[in-house]
């Protein structure tokens, strides 16, 4: 009976170090850059807060299952930030228990740097790979996000996925 050439894992980091890693150098990047724009009191952690912001205002709760975090955590984050002036907190007009997060003209004005460091390493990615490459790139990013979202609700209800080549979602 032939036997099955077993295939060697790729030699090198591992995956989840292959995408962290350049997540964390941006992130040094762009929030060092903040602080010489005049936020140094905005940290990395703070992104889980000004990325799910909307104009319409969010709850502490809608917050953290945004960001994967407990309510506590968002509460901590969300409280530091209203205490240097980059949200505030309002009552929720359908809901007088609850309170609502927005940002202020300093948190808008502090996620707007920050889109534009963004745009601004996109360009320079553009610029030194092609527009190609990084099209493909975010591409390739979009399928891993949406076949790892399918595969943990897959996960929860027993199923198994696979990645469908083309369609830009895992099923």
């Amino acid at each position: 009976m032939p036997s099955k050439e077993l295939k060697r894992p790729v030699p090198g980091p591992r995956l989840g170090a292959l995408l962290s890693r350049p997540y964390s150098r941006i992130q040094e990047r762009f929030y060092a850059e903040l602080a010489r724009g005049g936020y140094p009191d905005v940290t990395p952690s703070h992104s889980a807060v000004f990325r799910n912001l909307t104009p319409e205002g969010r709850r502490i709760s809608d917050l953290a299952g945004e960001a994967g975090i407990t309510k506590q955590s968002m509460g901590y984050l969300v409280d530091t930030l209203a205490r240097r002036g980059y949200v505030e907190l309002r009552a929720d007009a359908a809901d007088g228990r609850a309170k609502l997060v927005f940002a202020t003209a300093r948190g808008d004005a502090a996620v707007r740097h920050l889109s534009r460091q963004s745009r601004a390493l996109e360009r320079r990615l553009r610029k030194a790979c092609g527009d190609a490459w990084v099209d493909d790139l975010r591409m390739k990013l979009e399928h891993l996000d949406a076949f790892l979202e399918d595969t943990v609700a897959g996960d929860a209800l027993g199923r198994n996925h696979r990645v469908r080549r083309g369609s830009g979602r895992a099923g």
